[in-house]
């Protein structure tokens, strides 16, 4: 993806404004990883984890009547983990330690989730590239073997053969 290096610079900048965060990481709704800062974690895990989350989420808010999904705060033993919508193809997921401010971590993903889901957006929307035109009077090759040979040979008159269930019987 082009915009990785933009998005893995903002999830650096999320963590130097957030010191009591121990990862961050940007995801495709699919559960793809696009860019990730989670040392110690696994971060194909834990994208396929927030794609499966993101899934239960979604269908949550709307069986309530919420309208569509925004973020998802998870909170463990250890500290939490938030969820934030980035554009219409991203997640953006945060890893934080117990003590951090849960206001101020939600006021800076949700700020980071916009920025990643405009850079990730602006990729997706743009058309693809069409292939280069190819020179007039050149026709394209599928294979770099040669066609095969056909010949034909001569047949030989099959010679009959016996029905499966004809019996022939000779009397001595």
């Amino acid at each position: 993806m082009e915009a990785e290096p933009e998005v893995l610079d903002e999830l650096r900048r999320l963590r130097s404004r957030i010191p009591q965060l121990s990862g961050a990481l940007a995801a495709s709704v699919d559960g793809l990883v696009l860019a990730q800062d989670t040392p110690g974690v696994e971060p194909e895990g834990v994208a396929a984890l927030t794609a499966a989350a993101l899934g239960v989420a979604m269908r949550l808010a709307d069986a309530t009547g919420q309208g569509e999904f925004r973020e998802l705060l998870v909170r463990g033993v250890h500290g939490y983990v938030a969820t934030y919508a980035a554009g219409r193809s991203a997640v953006l997921t945060l890893l934080a330690r117990d003590r951090v401010n849960v206001g101020r971590l939600h006021l800076e993903g949700r700020r980071s989730g916009s920025r990643i889901g405009e850079l990730v957006d602006a990729i997706v929307a743009r058309p693809a590239p069409l292939p280069a035109p190819r020179p007039a009077g050149l026709t394209p090759r599928t294979s770099t073997w040669p066609a095969p040979m056909r010949t034909r040979t001569p047949r030989t008159p099959a010679s009959p053969q016996p029905a499966a269930d004809s019996r022939t019987t000779t009397e001595s």
